[in-house]
């Protein structure tokens, strides 16, 4: 695998009960990757300016390549469902923290 993606991705206004809805499902697609060969190496839900409600998704992702992070997103119970109002994924460089560069 080896380069990282960062995925930010905005909920559509209105949509708590959606995601809560299908949080359970979308959790065991980040878990268990199926045919796709990337691997969640962390994220969460982003939070309202309150820190009380979830408002969007924050995920770290290791591919080979930036159509294996799509295709595995387009299997995502929130982006079948529309969930997100929009979704950016950027390659990133993954080097303070990261335990394979601690020497």
């Amino acid at each position: 695998m080896g380069q990282f993606f960062a995925v930010f991705a905005t909920d559509r206004p209105d949509t708590l009960a959606l995601r809560q809805r299908l949080r359970p499902s979308h959790q065991a697609h980040l878990r268990a990757t199926g045919n796709h060969r990337v691997v969640v190496r962390f994220g969460g839900p982003t939070l309202d300016d309150a820190g009380t409600a979830m408002n969007g998704t924050l995920l770290v992702i290791e591919a080979g390549s930036l159509p294996e992070v799509e295709a595995f997103l387009q299997d995502d119970p929130y982006v079948q469902a529309g969930l997100f109002a929009n979704m950016q994924i950027r390659p990133w460089l993954w080097s303070l923290g990261n335990p394979e560069l601690r020497g």
